[in-house]
């Protein structure tokens, strides 16, 4: 069976974020319209579903490096922070956003807290390998390192 290892990233993110879309328990809160992704970050995402790709790829990156918590997932998403004419630092992103991503997928009942992190279920494992299984043709098609946009 293929998994989630088998299919290029990008390709199962954009297909997770369109079947998270279903969920009711996945919805963006109200803040998230106006809020940035990270302090490195100056202005709003500008895709109207930036809140389904993130959680995405926030599932995914549960399902392949979990356990995982919150500090390892904003290092993740963290960037460069412009400090003017000094060098550049770098900065973590939003422990709001992942900490809001984990409990919706907890209460989705994709996602586990434990001890030593968030981890996977057996129906989140299930969910994303359906996916990666119907996306298993398309990436076919494609050849190893190469992205097709």
């Amino acid at each position: 069976m293929t998994t989630v290892y088998d299919i290029p990233a990008d390709m199962l993110i954009r297909q997770a974020a369109e079947e998270l879309k279903k969920n009711p328990q996945i919805q963006p809160p109200d803040w998230a319209d106006f809020a940035k992704t990270g302090v490195h970050k100056e202005m709003p995402p500008e895709n109207d579903d930036w809140w389904y790709v993130r959680a995405a790829a926030v599932f995914r990156r549960i399902y392949t490096d979990g356990p995982v918590g919150t500090q390892r997932m904003r290092s993740v998403y963290g960037g460069k922070y412009d400090r003017g004419s000094a060098p550049g630092r770098f900065k973590r992103g939003s422990g709001s956003v992942v900490r809001t991503i984990f409990q919706q997928l907890e209460a989705a009942g994709y996602v586990s807290h434990t001890s030593a992190g968030r981890t996977v279920t057996a129906a989140g494992r299930s969910f994303l390998d359906n996916i990666a299984n119907g996306l298993k043709p398309q990436a076919a098609g494609i050849a190893p390192g190469i992205t097709k946009y």
